[in-house]
């Protein structure tokens, strides 16, 4: 037999460790080398237990699921991430991939799933789940201008029209008009409902 994948499982949840941990036992191509219920250690843990694949929960505790993919990718990129969620926003999607995830799998996934997209991953390949490609196509369009991306961006900062007006070299007025059209466009009732909802489907990034 080849040699198995060593797998690294970073997850905060006991509960969800362990079931990810008996369904990938099974695959006999596969092995469990390490468990972390933080992310602070990822890096650390990958070299020192020479892991392929780490399977790293995308809102557990620690460092950022971003900065660690991140740090994974320049200091040992023959460890290649799978993200898991339990959520699809396409904002972390996106920056997942970005950061250089190669996978993103829901943490629900059956095994026999999980699995395939953990070998398709260490083979350089990129698995993203069906559920969570479909749900970011669905909101990959964003319906703002570039004027109010631009506005929406400097409200986000904070500070008043007046500020905001000085930053984007405009008028008052013009802050005022672009707000309340991106408020209109996003379905939201206030501006800082604009702001969630353009964050959390991605319309924000630069």
């Amino acid at each position: 037999m080849p040699d198995r994948i060593r797998l690294l499982l970073v997850d905060d949840q006991i509960l969800s460790r362990g079931l990810l941990r008996s369904g990938l036992e099974r695959e006999r191509d596969l092995e469990i080398v390490a468990e972390l219920n933080r992310s602070d250690d990822v890096v650390g843990a990958a070299k020192r237990h020479r892991a392929n694949v780490a399977l790293v929960d995308a809102a557990g505790p620690g460092d950022d699921s971003i900065t660690v993919t991140t740090s994974l990718r320049t200091s040992i990129p023959e460890c290649r991430v799978v993200m898991l969620t339990t959520y699809g926003r396409p904002v972390h999607l996106r920056r997942g991939l970005d950061a250089g995830a190669k996978g993103f799998a829901l943490k629900g996934s059956p095994a026999p799933q999980l699995a395939d997209a953990v070998r398709r991953v260490h083979l350089g390949l990129r698995v993203v789940d069906a559920n969570l490609a479909a749900e970011n196509l669905q909101y990959s369009e964003t319906p703002l201008n570039a004027d109010e991306t631009d506005t929406l961006r400097a409200a986000r900062d904070g500070g008043s029209v007046a500020l905001m007006a000085q930053k984007l070299d405009v008028s008052e007025r013009v802050v005022r008009t672009r707000l309340w059209s991106a408020i209109g466009k996003t379905g939201a009732h206030t501006r800082s409902d604009a702001i969630q909802i353009a964050e959390e489907n991605g319309w924000l990034l630069d």
